[in-house]
């Protein structure tokens, strides 16, 4: 099965029409036509069965057959990882973490970032084409970046974790990890977070794990973290 995405399509509507972008990758590149069944989802853990009603490649218009909601994952997890020096590897992180399970991703702006300005647009479309990939039916939510200092002031639930390689007392991530919770996890930029806020985390009630016994790249320890959590949480 081939999944499509539009935002705009309703539970309650009974026909949609694709933007132009959209329409012609359908007609033009697919070479789908009048008649021709497409998977569509909203992002919004709804999966529309449609058909084809009008093949225009600047308007593709479709007739929902059914529709059907995707169960929701246990957990809640929220990534907050500093952006990449390269953007190639935080694109990377982005297309794995959606595939693996990740609710909400946020730039977090750090000390020691080398990148502290970031353009979410292509950030959107990688989320959008890996949650089509791997016919996941939720679009992860992507927040703006953010300073350290201003997330910390964020009123988050759940349990709350913070990964560095400072060579003080950590514990283990996946020890530490609870099911069907709601997580958050911090990642730090390439020269790791600093001993203040690392500090301020631990003032904020956020515990310091431990990955592995190796040093991690940022992109790396974002999807050990991510897989950590989806495997906790394996039924």
């Amino acid at each position: 099965m081939q999944l499509f995405y539009d935002p705009n399509i309703k539970e309650s509507g009974d026909t949609a029409t694709f933007s132009k972008e959209e329409s012609r990758h359908i007609v033009k590149v697919l070479r789908k036509r009048v008649g021709d069944r497409l998977w569509i989802t909203n992002g919004l853990g709804w999966i529309f069965e449609s058909e084809i009603l009008v093949d225009n490649p600047k308007a593709c218009t479709i007739s929902i057959i059914s529709k059907t909601q995707q169960k929701k994952r246990s957990y809640q997890l929220h990534l907050a990882v500093a952006p990449t020096k390269m953007n190639e590897r935080y694109e990377w992180f982005l297309e794995k973490a959606t595939e693996i399970g990740v609710d909400e991703i946020t730039p977090i702006i750090c000390e020691h970032s080398e990148r502290k300005i970031i353009k979410t647009e292509r950030f959107e479309r990688i989320l959008q084409s890996a949650m089509k990939q791997s016919l996941n039916s939720y679009l992860p939510k992507l927040n703006p970046a953010i300073s350290f200092t201003d997330f910390m002031k964020i009123n988050l639930e759940g349990q709350r974790f913070i990964a560095h390689c400072e060579d003080t007392h950590k514990k283990s991530l996946k020890h530490q990890l609870k099911s069907e919770a709601s997580i958050t996890i911090l990642i730090g930029p390439e020269g790791d977070f600093s001993t203040k806020e690392i500090e301020i985390a631990l003032d904020n009630n956020f515990i310091p794990v431990t990955l592995g016994e190796t040093r991690l790249r940022t992109e790396t320890a974002a999807i050990v973290a991510c897989h950590s959590v989806a495997f906790v949480n394996e039924q």
